[in-house]
């Protein structure tokens, strides 16, 4: 493909002759830093596990310095999964948009709102909590219906939302083992 230099533009904001604009290699900070949960997502190996670990130490560091009230803890938790959704969505379609890539790996705001929701009813004990974090790792990585059909949603919506219902399947497992143990 032949391309032309604007005059004063860089030449990684060269333009095809066609007039469509080539890819920058400029990345959208606010984004990818929501959209790794602040680099979180850049670990390794499975970069999904070590989101998920970080929304649950946030979820128990909460409970164990604060000690808020079950209705706090709750109302906290709701606010936190909003704005992971209203900030994920929008950060995880820029970031596979710049890396090229449907859903890339090292997003990870859709786990971080995933255990958020598992966590939901949960009480602020270790135990409860490492269930929770379990459970959602297993709706997550198996994907049951209709979980893996959300990956088909366009985006940020698709790359999000599967984690959004493995987070309530897994929520909804992990009430029913609270009321039978």
């Amino acid at each position: 493909m032949t391309t032309d230099a604007k005059p004063g533009n860089s030449p990684d904001t060269r333009t095809p002759r066609s007039g469509a604009a080539t890819p920058a290699h400029k990345k959208t900070q606010w984004a990818w830093t929501t959209a790794t949960f602040f680099g979180v997502g850049y670990g390794k190996p499975g970069p999904g596990t070590w989101g998920s670990v970080a929304a649950f130490l946030l979820w128990a560091a909460e409970a164990y310095f604060r000690h808020p009230s079950p209705r706090t803890t709750l109302i906290g938790l709701l606010i936190w999964i909003a704005l992971a959704l209203a900030l994920g969505v929008p950060a995880a379609t820029i970031v596979a948009r710049q890396s090229g890539r449907k859903d890339p790996q090292f997003v990870v705001i859709d786990e971080v709102a995933g255990v958020w929701i598992t966590l939901l009813f949960c009480p602020p004990d270790w135990i409860h909590g490492l269930i929770c974090l379990i459970l959602f790792r297993l709706f997550d990585i198996t994907k049951p219906f209709p979980v893996r059909q959300l990956e088909n949603l366009p985006e940020g919506w698709g790359i999000v939302f599967d984690d959004v219902a493995a987070g309530l399947y897994a929520l909804g497992v992990a009430s029913l083992l609270r009321l039978w143990f």
